[in-house]
Order: structure tokens, then C-alpha cells, then sequence
């Protein structure tokens, strides 16, 4: 008997195809998704990893994103309060930047427009006293301290799959999509995995392809549209630790333009973003030139100048913006758009959007596909955590002293970092082990066999590279060597 059609089939395993694939599914609606990659292999993989509302928008007036983002912060936060957690931004008082009395203004703003809750409001900091100032040049005296969230964003992504497989969705990585016509009232949809084809059928498609968007309307679906994306691409640097503290600094530089540096993986400290156009979808990299700029920026702030030889990775992604005209990268919106075409079977387009907004924009898709869904569920997904995430948003310290409690073999440093990463589902794979032999070999950096096939059970991983730099970042902290003998062991044991 042939599969009846999915409800709604969804191109792009991005952190929103993931978003509406889980919302959707929870909804009870039949779904369907396919990467032509890895999930998150692409942008949702390549942010600045935070959880903001996104304080320089205010500048261009952009108040419903900025609101809604901070409204979302808190909502996520309470959601995966493993993967993601506040911060404290350290706003450095330059005289020669944005004037004291309208960064007060903005931060006031960013205070109350979001309905805080959580997070602590911005205070004012002595640069020459508080232990922030210590790394900085010792001509900054003053700094605003203020609250956004950090977020492990590849893993956001893989944990929305994995709740929407839960819920009924069939998720299929290393899957293209390579044709889409309309056929009746469904589509018919050609996959292509491993050089074989299939063909399913859905009621609805929607395009979350991410920079490939475009790629999909005009030479997928043979969409006849003026539609377009602005490619824009962010880069980021990865250093030596630059200080000890937790807290991360938001910098001003010359030409408007704002940086982030934010404590990384305990070594590292991470350094980004640029904004620079793209021409086409070919694979982004931090170029020499924006690797110097970040390099030069952050070295205007701290004291000892970041040298080339610092940086120990680099990484970039492309942002898929609503081509709406701006002059420059840096002005294009990151608001998203969601656009509809119902010329027979429906087809919804997301363009843009920002990791903080995924799960509103999640919903505003299944809003806008109500009429075509048919009777599915209401919203659910605000008060639903992701997978490990069912524990209260304060009680992480306790987690990680209680895993140490049942398993006295984990270092606090290996507790945190499961804790940061698995949350409850740390106990699942780690099970009856007694001591760190029963968790099978040791790769390197604390990565042990059970850990690694949990990944590849659960958390749809099939490489290494997808294990080292998407379901965690220990490829930092591994040797070339290491690498390379977990590659050989994941194609010892398929």
C-alpha cells in the first residue's frame, strides 16, 4: 500500500525547517523534512550563538523584532535552559563612538520593551575597579553592563529535530530535494540520497532552504517569482582565552558597526560578526581580510593587540535576508517574511529571520497555513521543552552536582559539559556505568564511545565532523590524530 501524502513537507534542516517540522508534527499533522546535508550545517550552525534582542536594531527604528526577540529570550530560555543561559555584555563607554547618554537611552529600552523577567537589568560599571576593565585599555573608564542569552545553536537545531522524529516526523538528512512539481492539489516532491531517487507526495511545501531559497523557487519548483535573498555573510574568529571572567563585551567600532567578543568553550574566546554580501551559495569562509578586521576592531578595546597566530578556527555563514532594497549589508532587515503562494498546492517561502525568533516564526508559518492544514492543533511549543531541557532554568548547578553524584567517575569540568550539552538525557547514555571504561573508547577531549552513539541514535549524526563541530565543538580541543581515529572508527562500525 502506498504512503498516503504528508500534511506539510519541508525543505531545509536549518534551525527554522527544524522549527516548523516540530511545531507542525506537534500539532499532529503528518510531516515530512529533508536536508541535502547535515542538519544545521549550513547558517544555523555559523551564528554568533546568542540568544538576543538584538540592541543595535533600535538604531533603525526596528521595535516589533526587537521586542519580540526579547520577549523570546526568557520563553527560550525556560525552554532548553541546558543549552542556553544568560550573559552579562559588558558595553565599554568609548568617546569617540555612540554617546553615553543615548546608549543609556537604547539599554533603557531594551530594559522594558521586552517584558524582562528573568534576566538582571543594566547597571553601570567602574572599568577601573571591576574585574571586566582589567583586560581592556586603561582609557576606558566606564561601561554599561546589560543581560542577552547564550545559545549552542547547532545543537538548538538537532534537539528540535530529534522532539519533531519524537512527534511523528520523518526526518531525512543527506536527502536533496531535486524536483517539485505541482501534480492535483499535492505536491510531488523527487528526493535523491546516495544516488538513488524517490518520489513522496504532500499537501503543503515549504521552502526553508536558508540561503538556498531562491535556488529552490527558480530552479526547483520552477517558480516564476521576482522574489529574492540578499546573501549576507557573517564571520567569526575563535582566539586564545583573552580573560577569565564570564562575561562578554559588546564593542562599537568607527564605521557603526558592532562586535561581540564572548568567553568560549572554557579555552577560546570568540570574536564576531561582519557583514558583507555574498555573491552566490558556494560554501562561506572568513576571509584574510575580515579574520584582520575583527583582529584590529577587538584590539582597539583590549590591551594586549590580538595577533594573527591567535586565531585557532574560524567560521562563517551566509545570512538569507529579504532582499528589501538597503544600501548597505549591515541595513538589510533580519526581520523574516513569510510568503505564500496558493497557485494550486500551497508553497510558503521563509526568508531571513533570526535564531532568537525561530520558534515565533514557527508559528506565524503554521498560522498562515492554517486554512490549508485543516484541523491541527493550537500553539503549543511556548511552554514545551526541548528534549533534556525539562528541568527548571535555575537548577542547572544542581544537575551537574547530581550527575557527579551518581556518576563519581565524571571530572566537574566532564559533569559541566554533559549537563551543557544532553541535559537529563545525559543519564540515558551514560546508564549503569560505574567507571569511565564502561562508557566504551576514548576519541580524545572526554568523548567517549557511548557518547558517540548516542549521537548517532538520537541526534541524526553520521560523521565525525557532524559530532567534533555541530553536536559539540570538542573538534577545538582535539588532535588532528584523534580525528582521525574516530573517522576510521565510524567507518569500522556503520
Amino acid at each position: 500500500m502506498e504512503n498516503p501524502p504528508y500534511d506539510l513537507f519541508v525543505i531545509g534542516g536549518g534551525v527554522n525547517g527544524c522549527g516548523i517540522a516540530r511545531d507542525a508534527a506537534g500539532r499532529g499533522a503528518r510531516v515530512g523534512l529533508a536536508e541535502m546535508d547535515d542538519l544545521a550545517s549550513g547558517t544555523s550552525s555559523a551564528s554568533t550563538k546568542l540568544f538576543h534582542g538584538g540592541l543595535r536594531y533600535l538604531e533603525y527604528y526596528k521595535f516589533r523584532l526587537v521586542r519580540e526577540a526579547l520577549i523570546e529570550r526568557e520563553v527560550l530560555l525556560q525552554n532548553m535552559p541546558h543549552i542556553s543561559w544568560p550573559m552579562r555584555f559588558v558595553l565599554p563607554l568609548h568617546k569617540d563612538m555612540r554617546p553615553a547618554w543615548l546608549i543609556r537611552i537604547g539599554l533603557f529600552i531594551y530594559d522594558h520593551l521586552g517584558g524582562r523577567k528573568i534576566l538582571p537589568a543594566t547597571k553601570t560599571l567602574d572599568l577601573t575597579k571591576d574585574p571586566a576593565g582589567k583586560p581592556l585599555k586603561p582609557f576606558l573608564k566606564k561601561a554599561f553592563e546589560y543581560s542577552d542569552c547564550w545559545v549552542q545553536d547547532s545543537r538548538l537545531v538537532v534537539l528540535n529535530a530529534a522532539d519533531a522524529r519524537a512527534r511523528g516526523a520523518d526526518i531525512m538528512t543527506r536527502t536533496k530535494v531535486v524536483g517539485a512539481r505541482r501534480t492535483g492539489d499535492v505536491w510531488t516532491i523527487t528526493l535523491e540520497n546516495n544516488g538513488e531517487q524517490q518520489q513522496v507526495q504532500s499537501r503543503i511545501l515549504v521552502n526553508a532552504a536558508g540561503p538556498w531559497v531562491a535556488h529552490v523557487l527558480h530552479d526547483t519548483v520552477h517558480l516564476d517569482t521576482r522574489e529574492g535573498v540578499r546573501l549576507v555573510r557573517g564571520s567569526h574568529i575563535v582566539v586564545k582565552k583573552l580573560f577569565d571572567h564570564d562575561k562578554a563585551y559588546f564593542f562599537q567600532g568607527a564605521d557603526n558597526r558592532i562586535i561581540f567578543a564572548i568567553p568560549y568553550e572554557g579555552d577560546f574566546t570568540l570574536i564576531g560578526t561582519t557583514d558583507k554580501d555574498q555573491k552566490d551559495t558556494t560554501k562561506p569562509v572568513c576571509t584574510q581580510e575580515e579574520a584582520d578586521y575583527l583582529r584590529h576592531f577587538a584590539s582597539e578595546y583590549f590591551k594586549n593587540p590580538i595577533e594573527a597566530e591567535d586565531i585557532v578556527w574560524t567560521y562563517s555563514g551566509v545570512r538569507p535576508l529579504y532582499d528589501d532594497g538597503a544600501s548597505t549589508a549591515t541595513e538589510a532587515t533580519r526581520d523574516y517574511v513569510l510568503s505564500l503562494n496558493e497557485d494550486g498546492a500551497p508553497l510558503l517561502s521563509v526568508f531571513g529571520g533570526k535564531i532568537t525568533t525561530y520558534r515565533r516564526l514557527a508559528e506565524a508559518a503554521l498560522t498562515k497555513l492554517h486554512p490549508h492544514l485543516g484541523n491541527t492543533g493550537r500553539e503549543w511549543t511556548q511552554k514545551a521543552p526541548l528534549p533534556g531541557g525539562d528541568f527548571p532554568y535555575d537548577m542547572v548547578d544542581d544537575l551537574i552536582a547530581e550527575l557527579q553524584n551518581l556518576y563519581p567517575f565524571l571530572s566537574p569540568q566532564q559533569a559541566t559539559r554533559l549537563i551543557r550539552t544532553y541535559g537529563t538525557n545525559a543519564r540515558k547514555w551514560l546508564g549503569e556505568a560505574a567507571e569511565t571504561g564502561d562508557l566504551g573508547r576514548n576519541f580524545g577531549a572526554g568523548l567517549r564511545e557511548a557518547e558517540v552513539n548516542w549521537l548517532r541514535t538520537e541526534e541524526f549524526a553520521q560523521t565525525a565532523e557532524d559530532i567534533l563541530w555541530r553536536r559539540t565543538k570538542l573538534g577545538l580541543h582535539m588532535t588532528p590524530d584523534q580525528v582521525q581515529q574516530l573517522e576510521n572508527w565510524l567507518e569500522a562500525n556503520p
